[in-house]
């Protein structure tokens, strides 16, 4: 998938991309390359964290970073312990879904559409037997008070890191009294990686690769996508 996008959009005629070696951007005037870009780059996201994202007829598959969670939270509810699992994919959190329910793991849902928030906040406080909340990265990073939680995982990670600490803060309000460990799961050798490594160098430039905000990528350098996508 990677080395389609790559020939696709490095090979593209018409993107700005100067054979010569040199800086130049990606995209022409009408933002064409630049949707191209976001398309790619969101397809490449979604693949790191499952392919049933890109085909829904693979959701029964296993992908590393759902093995991992999985075996992490499975560790943890036999422990008693309780986790927050963030994802800004809802369908991803709804894969997270049914491998949870193979396992026989309670656990409680928000995402946007969800309208009674407080009943099911209160559950996974109270509730012993309920272990777990998935919950869309956008939809659950206000307004949230889960200090029974002790454990947070990010899995798709947000490159603004105000947005994921937002989502962690739900585990850090008054009353909590114990150390919560949170993790960002990023796929080692995928664009998750080669983002984060962006992110350190043009941060608002990452923040509109996931946010799907096209203007900041007309400063996206040819040397930008070639590291995206390598």
């Amino acid at each position: 998938l990677r080395l389609h996008y790559r020939n696709s959009l490095l090979g593209s005629k018409g993107a700005s991309l100067p054979s010569d070696g040199s800086e130049g951007t990606v995209a022409p005037a009408g933002g064409g390359s630049a949707m191209m870009v976001l398309e790619a780059l969101l397809r490449l996201r979604q693949a790191s964290c499952h392919p049933g994202l890109i085909d829904s007829n693979r959701r029964g598959e296993p992908s590393a970073k759902l093995e991992a969670l999985i075996e992490m939270v499975l560790e943890l509810a036999e422990e008693g312990h309780k986790a927050l699992i963030f994802s800004q994919f809802v369908e991803m959190l709804s894969i997270v879904r049914s491998r949870l329910e193979e396992h026989g793991i309670v656990y409680e849902y928000l995402d946007g559409q969800t309208r009674d928030r407080k009943r099911r906040v209160q559950r996974f406080q109270d509730d012993p037997d309920c272990p777990v909340f998935l919950i869309s990265l956008k939809a659950g990073g206000l307004g949230l008070n889960l200090t029974a939680a002790e454990y947070v995982f990010i899995l798709d990670p947000w490159w603004n890191p105000a947005v994921e600490q937002q989502a962690i803060d739900r585990t850090h309000r008054i009353g909590q009294t114990r150390h919560v460990f949170a993790y960002r799961m990023i796929c080692q050798d995928t664009v998750e990686q080669r983002i984060a490594e962006l992110q350190d160098r043009k941060r608002q430039l990452a923040d509109a690769i996931v946010g799907g905000d096209q203007s900041p990528l007309r400063n996206l350098s040819r040397d930008d996508l070639e590291r995206l996508l390598s």
